[in-house]
């Protein structure tokens, strides 16, 4: 068998795949953040072609040709089969791993921005604002502003701003204004500067952040990154092409396993899958794997809550720590979010997929043992994942089995080496679950 599997251009999937309709029961409504009553994503804030997507019901969302043509810069995505790995674990298993970072920007977080920035520039959006935790996602909207000529502003969480300022460099040598959150830019920021002027920030920060930027200015609308439903959507072109170079490999995946912060890397190849788990199925385990620190699915309540710090988002029915909850300040800084997508915290609730946290030293080791034998330094954030596969791939060699496991490999760990330093040198913190502060957060909840 061939070490990556490739697809052609002219394979590249034409339609994201909706999962909604597929849903075992209905997602609960968003709620207005003032009245508490249903709501839309507000249209101050986002362009209505991207509103209508938050709640379509079609099982398939056509690519436009403009978007397609700008995802051939990477697109598709190379399969590998991880020999080299498999033989370091000495397992039976068969592992795969559908790598993303080989995007301009280095993650998969391009797959939706260059979705948004079509739609937001289609309508006659000049300007976006945004948040963005471990930089991905700033990167990656820096890239599609100045692919589709929109002007940038991104809010960055401080902890990532000080940790991470190749990523900062990235967005700026891209054309985008960043500025670390909570920032004296806007009132809210300042609020809290005046509290702590060293605030580490928060991803639920950021995004109040970005959302008051946006909301009183005419040529400004807002975007995010992960959680929202059509964010997610798009993402599953991953899975998609997944599934055909699984397909040429002669085999389908036992177990799927990818890192959840909001849910857009996890959802771009599991949605597909789940799928067929929904409608075919099919025996297929699937995991989501989190940060001890932050631990949302696993230890959060399923609750409505704030998807923002200020309130000034919609509420969510999600797996929450408080959107008043700000983690450490781990290393995956796109994982640090307190709440989860609608979707993904609905497929946890009916037991169709199930959740795994890590400490940030068990995650850093598995992501050693991952470039030391298949030569990629990862992110942070996936080596959740691997941490998770490693674990399962350990379980084949103790019960013989030779599974098929499928990784999502959502970006390489280039601008993370810092991390690895503290880890390689001894200094890396290993991060308890903080339960006191999770438990303060919570008693804000329930919102309804």
């Amino acid at each position: 068998m061939d070490t990556k599997i490739l697809l052609t251009e002219k394979e590249m999937p034409t339609s994201w795949y909706n999962i909604v309709p597929d849903l075992p029961v209905p997602l609960p409504p968003l709620l207005h953040p003032a009245t508490k009553e249903p709501t839309i994503l507000p249209p101050p804030l986002f362009p209505m072609a991207l509103v209508k997507q938050e709640d379509t019901k079609d099982p398939y969302v056509e690519i436009p040709d403009e978007v397609r043509d700008i995802y051939k810069l990477w697109r598709p995505t190379p399969m590998y089969r991880a020999f080299r790995l498999e033989k370091a674990l000495g397992t039976p298993a068969k592992i795969f791993y559908k790598y993303e970072g080989v995007s301009p920007a280095g993650s998969h977080k391009p797959n939706t921005a260059v979705a948004q920035a079509y739609y937001n520039k289609k309508e006659g959006v000049k300007r976006l604002a945004t948040e963005t935790g471990a930089g991905q996602w700033g990167s990656a909207l820096a890239l599609a502003c100045n692919l589709m000529g929109l002007e940038c502003k991104v809010y960055m969480v401080r902890a990532s701003y000080n940790q991470k300022p190749y990523r900062r460099i990235m967005m700026e040598t891209w054309g985008a204004k960043v500025v670390p959150s909570p920032s004296p830019d806007t009132e809210f920021g300042r609020s809290l500067l005046a509290k702590d002027p060293n605030h580490p920030g928060s991803l639920g920060i950021a995004i109040s952040e970005a959302v008051e930027d946006a909301f009183p200015r005419e040529d400004t609308r807002y975007s995010l990154g992960s959680v929202l439903n059509h964010v997610l959507m798009h993402q599953t072109i991953i899975g998609q092409e997944a599934k055909k170079q699984m397909d040429k490999a002669g085999l389908y995946p036992d177990i799927v396993i990818g890192c959840v912060g909001g849910g857009s890397n996890f959802a771009g190849l599991a949605f597909p899958y789940i799928q067929d788990k929904l409608k075919k199925g099919k025996k297929i385990k699937i995991i989501a794997c989190e940060p001890d620190a932050c631990p949302t699915l696993t230890k959060g309540p399923y609750a409505y809550d704030f998807g923002d710090t200020a309130k000034m988002a919609p509420i969510v029915k999600m797996y929450t720590l408080g959107h008043t909850f700000v983690p450490p300040a781990i290393h995956a800084g796109g994982l640090r979010y307190h709440g989860m997508s609608p979707i993904v915290s609905l497929l946890q609730k009916e037991g169709i997929i199930e959740a795994r946290a890590y400490p940030q030293k068990a995650v850093f080791q598995a992501a050693l043992i991952f470039a030391r034998s298949e030569g990629i330094i990862p992110a942070p954030e996936p080596s959740h994942a691997i941490k998770a596969v490693i674990d399962e791939a350990e379980e084949c060699k103790h019960t013989g089995e030779s599974k098929t496991i499928l990784l999502a490999l959502s970006g390489h760990g280039h601008f993370d080496l810092g991390a690895y330093d503290s880890f390689l040198s001894g200094k890396l913190e290993d991060y308890a679950y903080p339960k006191e502060k999770v438990e303060e957060a919570l008693k804000l909840l329930p919102i309804i």
